[in-house]
């Protein structure tokens, strides 16, 4: 990729998602990138996008880019799996050169090949199961891999809600992962930013068999690469974090504790 712009080191990198669940990705970032200022925007007006239209999801996804680019993102992390799945080569095309982007899709796939699984197991929204862009892409590079995919429409919504580390998520979790489909997985992709919060419920569950991969620390791993190559690590100071929600309640406020390990100040920001 060719930027038409000329990026520096301390410009912020833009976070967005459907909601607060996009958190895990901002905190992974904020934790192994402490010089980094980061720019959130959860859409929460219109949460959640796993049962959104593909058009609708790309819709929002251009207005959100347009909001982080006119605060000089030098970078925009697309921390939706829904929107990575309908949005990602839109948003590339649409704004060419404009910044550099990156999805929660493409990095765990890589991972998922470079460990040679033979089957593998894939839970999240009806969106990205729908738009089968996992299976599609491991497929392309390790056709023999078995892949089980179930959309687990209920996680997203019990986690933000607080449900889990208890009896009624464990329920919910048992009730999806015992699908006869992920008899044999060697691993489970959780390919929803939600999920990293129950990773330890899920892994429980399948005992030292299979290997439970979340998306965070595979996509932190392709930002590092990303701006190292660019000569764009901020190794100076940073400013303040900005957190903007779409709509906002002081539940959403309360529940981002959950997802960021401490408490955010949210900005209104309507931007529809």
């Amino acid at each position: 990729m060719n930027l038409t712009k000329t990026p520096h080191k301390k410009q912020p990198i833009g976070v967005f998602d459907s909601g607060i669940g996009g958190l895990t990705v901002a905190n992974a970032i904020n934790r192994h990138l402490p010089n980094e200022e980061i720019i959130y925007f959860g859409d929460t007006a219109h949460l959640p996008y796993g049962d959104k239209s593909v058009d609708a999801i790309r819709y929002y996804c251009l207005k959100i880019v347009k909001f982080l680019l006119e605060r000089d993102c030098k970078m925009i992390v697309i921390a939706c799996n829904s929107a990575s799945s309908a949005a990602y080569n839109t948003l590339v095309d649409f704004f060419p050169g404009e910044t550099i982007f990156v999805n929660v899709v493409d990095p765990l796939v890589a991972g998922v090949v470079d460990k040679g699984y033979q089957k593998v197991g894939i839970i999240a929204t009806k969106a990205t199961i729908r738009s089968n862009v996992y299976q599609r892409k491991l497929r392309e590079q390790q056709p023999e891999l078995q892949v089980a995919a179930l959309a687990t429409p209920l996680l997203a919504p019990m986690i933000e809600e607080g449900y889990f580390d208890n009896r009624v998520s464990q329920v919910v979790i048992e009730s999806y992962l015992s699908n006869e489909a992920f008899e044999g997985i060697e691993a489970l992709l959780l390919a929803c930013t939600h999920y990293p919060l129950i990773r330890m419920d899920i892994a429980a569950f399948f005992g030292k068999g299979v290997e439970v991969l979340d998306s965070t620390l595979f996509t932190i791993g392709d930002i590092k690469n990303k701006l190292r190559n660019r000569d764009l690590l901020n190794d100076g100071k940073k400013n303040a974090h900005q957190f903007y929600v779409s709509d906002y309640t002081q539940s959403f406020e309360e529940t981002t504790r959950l997802f960021y390990n401490e408490h955010l100040q949210l900005d209104h920001y309507p931007i529809w």
